[in-house]
């Protein structure tokens, strides 16, 4: 399986910005990369904040990376789940996008 793609805004800040691109990719590799939690946890924990913000894009691009890292579709299910809890409806109908092809 091969990597997925990074989102379009840091692939547009990479060709014109790409020392600031860099910065921000080496934070989120230090902050994902697994600790306490797992990487695949903590991209399951980034998809529900996509969801709660209202990304649909980026909820579809985080459970493909979290599918990548080994969660399953009840695992991802499960944070669309949460994702209704803490933010209603709206995270409901976003979190749906984790289901996306």
């Amino acid at each position: 399986m091969t990597a997925p793609r990074g989102p379009a805004w840091i692939e547009n800040l990479a060709k014109h910005a790409p020392e600031i691109a860099q910065q921000i990719g080496a934070v989120e590799g230090t902050i994902t990369r697994d600790g306490a939690l797992s990487q695949k946890t903590k991209t399951l924990m980034m998809m529900l904040g996509d969801a709660l913000l209202g990304h649909n894009d980026g909820v579809a691009a985080l459970a493909n990376r979290a599918r990548s890292l080994g969660a399953n579709d009840k695992e991802i299910a499960e944070t669309v789940a949460m994702a209704y809890l803490m933010g209603g409806l709206p995270g409901l109908v976003t979190g749906g996008n984790a289901f996306r092809q």
